[in-house]
C-alpha cells in the first residue's frame, strides 16, 4: 500500500529544484523549463519513478515529466535521484484531474499510464485513469499525432480500458494480454509494480492508442 503521510515530505518537495506542485504558471512554457524544443512525454501516477527515470536516461533528446498525487510517494522518487538526476526530467505533485491546468493543447507528445488504481467498484469508474472523462483530458493536451500507452496486471481494468478507448474515438494501435511474451515486449521498461507482479506469474497487459485526430 502506498504511504500517504511521510513527515516533512511536502517541505522536501518544495526545496527541490526539479519538482513542482500544480505549476499553472508553467503552462505552455515547458520548453523554457527544459531549455530546448524536444518533445515532452509524461507519466501520470509515476510512483517511485523507476520507469520514467530510466526512460529519461535512455532518451536524452526527449523531455519527461512525472506526475504523482501523493507527496509521500514522490519524495521517495526524489531520494533515488539524489546521486544523479537526468537533466531532461521534472516531477510534479498534483491530481491528474487538473492535468489541463498545466499543459496547453498539443504540448504533450506521449502519455504513459502504468499500473493505475483500478477503482474496482462501478460507482468509481470515472476515477479510473482510462475512463472517458480522463481520455477527454488527454485528448486536449496531446499533439494530434500523440500516443497513449497503458500497462496493468488487472484484467478487469484492461478490458474496461479497451472499451473506453474505442468509445472515446481513439485509434487502438496495438494491445496484448501477455506483454512479456509478445512482440510488444521489445524495448519494454519495467516499473516496480511490473517486476513485482510478473515475478508472481501475473501476465501484464498493455495497449497503445493514438489521439482521435489520427486517421
Amino acid at each position: 500500500m502506498r504511504l500517504r503521510n511521510v513527515p516533512g515530505s511536502r517541505e522536501t518537495l518544495a526545496a527541490s529544484d526539479c519538482c513542482y506542485e500544480t505549476p499553472a504558471q508553467l503552462k505552455g512554457r515547458w520548453h523554457e523549463v527544459f531549455g530546448n524544443q524536444n518533445p515532452v512525454r509524461i507519466e501520470i501516477g509515476m510512483g517511485k519513478g523507476r520507469f520514467i527515470t530510466q526512460l529519461a536516461f535512455q532518451n536524452p533528446d526527449i523531455n519527461y515529466i512525472g506526475i504523482e498525487k501523493y507527496s509521500s510517494v514522490l519524495v521517495r522518487a526524489l531520494e533515488k535521484l539524489e546521486e544523479e538526476k537526468p537533466a531532461n526530467l521534472r516531477l510534479i505533485r498534483m491530481d491528474a484531474e487538473e492535468i489541463e491546468k498545466i499543459f496547453v493543447p498539443g504540448e504533450v507528445e506521449r502519455i504513459y499510464l502504468n499500473f493505475s488504481d483500478p477503482w474496482p467498484k462501478d460507482r468509481h469508474a470515472k476515477r479510473r485513469l482510462t475512463s472517458g472523462a480522463f481520455l477527454k483530458r488527454y485528448e486536449h493536451i496531446l499533439r494530434p499525432d500523440g500516443i497513449l500507452e497503458f500497462k496493468t496486471d488487472n484484467r478487469m481494468l484492461f478490458d474496461f480500458s479497451l472499451e473506453s478507448v474505442k468509445e472515446a474515438g481513439w485509434k487502438l494501435l496495438d494491445y496484448t494480454c501477455d506483454l512479456h511474451h509478445s512482440p510488444m515486449a521489445e524495448g519494454n521498461v519495467m516499473t516496480e509494480y511490473e517486476e513485482k507482479f510478473s515475478s508472481r506469474g501475473n501476465p501484464i497487459c498493455k495497449l497503445t492508442a493514438a489521439h482521435p485526430g489520427v486517421r
